[in-house]
């Protein structure tokens, strides 16, 4: 299993990011995807979550700013992150895992599979 992260960076408020993880080495479509996020000296938390049918589950600090998606033919999940704030700074992390999707934010614990992360700053 390989999750490739891509799409980090500095942005200013307001400004938007889309992040990118790249799925092999699985059976991608049939997996729940996650994006969590992990700021300095607080845990890692769930931000968003995505099932095989494409049903979504958000955090409700970025309900109405966060679009998760995914690509079954690019074996791809998306995070497009918009009117993003200075609490979104964190490391953003990619995960798949087998979890209900409603159930899938409350602990990183459900997803077995885990990308290297990229940062996300927001100044």
């Amino acid at each position: 299993v390989q999750l490739v992260e891509s799409g980090g960076g500095s942005v200013q408020a307001g400004g938007s990011l889309r992040l990118s993880c790249a799925a092999s080495g699985f059976s991608y479509s049939r997996y729940c995807m996650g994006w969590f996020g992990q700021a300095p000296g607080k845990e890692r938390e769930g931000v968003a979550a995505i099932d095989r049918v494409g049903t979504t589950n958000y955090a409700d600090s970025v309900k109405g700013r966060f679009t998760i998606s995914r690509d079954y033919a690019k074996k791809t999940v998306y995070l497009q992150m918009d009117s993003l704030n200075p609490e979104d700074t964190a490391m953003y992390y990619c995960a798949a895992g087998e979890v209900p999707v409603r159930q899938a934010l409350r602990s990183r614990h459900y997803f077995a599979s885990w990308g290297q992360g990229t940062q996300v700053t927001v100044s």
